[in-house]
């Protein structure tokens, strides 16, 4: 298992200073539902990030940090959903509940190969709901276009959680090594994104 670098370090540092931010000050034009889901979102993330500070990669090999971790992407993109497709929030907020429970169950009791079946295309979809809506609303001027940002967090929190996913069915796109090499990178750049875009001014 690769060991956490000083720049490693800093960079989960620098994500639990980022979520922690957002937590705080972040979200204050969504209504109290939303926020709710964001901040739970932003939480786990933080969580994330300072568990691998304190423990190393270790901890991804652990059953229910890969669970607990999904639902910052199914949590988040409740809340754009709820934001921006209200007409859409009961069939999606259906969808997210089984996707987790169904993810939940594969992590435990299935092997390693199904769970990231499962995992992949839960992901997939709530990394796509996170990328598409803030774009999409972005540019057609129903959304403060610093909200592209939120898209991109999506684009890259997707990319991750598909790395994880391939490399705990034992085909990895990437090597174990270069996988761990650039994912403290990937979730800072996650975390820096979405700050920037439910933030920014």
């Amino acid at each position: 298992m690769k060991k956490l670098t000083l720049a490693d370090r800093l960079l989960f540092l620098a994500t639990v200073i980022l979520a922690g931010y957002l937590i705080v000050v972040g979200f204050k034009k969504f209504a109290a539902s939303e926020t709710a889901l964001l901040s739970v979102a932003m939480g786990v993330l933080l969580v994330a990030a300072l568990l691998l500070l304190l423990f190393g990669f270790e901890v991804l090999e652990n059953k229910a940090v890969v669970v607990i971790a999904t639902i910052t992407p199914l949590s988040l993109s409740t809340a754009l959903v709820s934001a921006y497709l209200a007409q859409f929030l009961l069939l999606y907020s259906v969808f997210a509940l089984l996707g987790f429970l169904i993810i939940f169950y594969t992590r435990y009791f299935s092997s390693a190969k199904s769970a990231a079946m499962i995992l992949a295309p839960v992901h997939g979809v709530a990394g796509m709901v996170i990328f598409l809506l803030p774009l999409l609303f972005a540019f057609q001027g129903k959304a403060p276009s610093r909200f592209i940002f939120v898209g991109a967090g999506g684009a890259l929190m997707g990319i991750g959680g598909l790395l994880l996913a391939f490399l705990k069915s034992g085909k990895p796109i990437l090597s174990k090594d270069v996988i761990f090499r650039v994912f403290p990178a990937l979730l800072f750049l996650t975390t820096l994104a979405f700050m920037i875009g439910f933030t920014g001014e």
